[in-house]
Formats: structure tokens, sequence, C-alpha cells
């Protein structure tokens, strides 16, 4: 059994709350939810990892939004199918809330289309629990670090952390045009905070996915005092 210094660990407690929560992947499976794919093109370093923008979208106009139920799209190889059905119910539950809450500031949420209304559709299409007692071990024991950190440069996710993939889009309430649309991906880094709850990976994630969404929301638009959502 490894043994650290009583200071050792408090400067590892202490050292990792300015760390992110997440980190986005190297790469992301097509789930299909979006249908068609072509459009899409590689994020640079602050979108998501595919993302679409539409040139003549005009952003400006849009004061309310329809906020659709987030769908849970199971492919056949997806770790979804592992997950309890109340468990998906929760994670789908979940990331509207975060969502609503982070929309509900700039826009009036509504149920029927208009003229200054768009709609955004979210699915989840993957999610992935973490392992809460060896993620608390590998966060602060170095030499599980540096093995964990194998799998981190590979996938672009620390070991033994969770894990959430989501394709979102946006459209016109009325004439269905795509405004924009995303497919990302998101994991655990070793951020000791949370490490108790075997979904707080998958959480945080879709707290970032919703702060960003507004944040690029204001950007579109031209607004002030756009805040960058921390990971």
């Amino acid at each position: 059994m490894i043994r650290l210094p009583l200071h050792v660990v408090l400067i590892l407690l202490v050292g990792v709350s300015g760390c992110a929560s997440t980190q986005q992947t190297r790469s992301v499976e097509q789930s299909g939810f979006l249908g068609d794919y072509s459009m899409l093109k590689k994020g640079k370093s602050d979108e998501t990892l595919l993302i679409y923008k539409n040139p003549q979208a005009d952003w400006k106009k849009y004061e309310k939004i329809i906020l659709d139920p987030v769908n849970l799209w199971i492919g056949k190889d997806s770790q979804l199918k592992d997950v309890s059905a109340e468990d998906r119910q929760r994670m789908a539950d979940l990331f509207w809330v975060k969502l609503h809450d982070a929309l509900k500031n700039d826009y009036e949420i509504v149920t029927t289309p208009g003229p200054d209304v768009m709609r955004l559709q979210a699915a989840i299409t993957e999610a992935e629990s973490s392992n809460p007692v060896l993620d608390t071990v590998s966060s602060i024991v170095p030499q599980l670090r540096v093995l964990t950190g194998v799998k981190g440069v590979a996938t672009g996710v620390s070991g033994f952390t969770g894990s959430a993939s989501v394709e979102l889009k946006v459209t016109d309430s009325l004439d269905k045009t795509l405004l924009a649309a995303a497919v990302d991906r998101r994991g655990g880094t070793k951020n000791l905070s949370g490490v108790t709850n075997s979904w707080h990976d998958v959480e945080e994630a879709y707290r970032y996915w919703a702060e960003k969404t507004r944040w690029r929301a204001c950007l579109l638009r031209g607004g002030e005092n756009c805040v960058e959502p921390e990971a």
C-alpha cells in the first residue's frame, strides 16, 4: 500500500480545486440522431468536435426558444443499453434541466412556434459512469496517474472516469431551417471534486454543454458580456 505524507495529501486536495472537471475527447461517433452529417465540420479548439453554423441565420431575431424533451439515442453498440431505465430517464431529465436553466436567462421558453422562436433538439448518444472508489484512488496516487494517463493520451479521457456524448440541433420553429448543429463528447479528468458520485463526470459534461450553448448563442446574436463556461 502506498502511503503519502499528510502535507502531500493536503497539497493535492487543495491543488486540484481549480482544475477542469471535464475535458473534450479526441473523437466522437455519429449516432444517427442528426440524420445528415455532411454539413458538419471539425470544430476549433473552443467548439464542439463537429459543428455547423448556418451563415445565413439571423440570430438576433430569435427571442424565444422551444426546448424539446431530451432524447436518448441508443445505437446497437451503445453502452446506454447497460444503463438502467431509471438512470437513463435521470440523465435525460438532468440535461433538459441544465439546458433550461442556462437558456432561460436569455430567452423566453415557449411551446408554440412563431417567427421569433427557434427550436432546440438534443440527444444523449452515450454515457459511461466512472468507478468512484477506483477513481478516488487514481486521483491522488501519482503512480496510478501514470497508468491511467495511457488511456487519456489515446482517447482524451482520463482512465477510470465517466464520459458522455451528445448531439444537438437548432432550427427555425416555423420553416424548420437548420440554424446550427453539433456533436461532442466529454470525459472526466482527475479533479477530485465529486469523485464519490459515479455520474459526476456525466453531470458536469451536461452542465458545461448547457452553459456553452448559452455562450455560443450569445456570441452568434452579437450579445454583450457573453460568459464562456468553465470546463
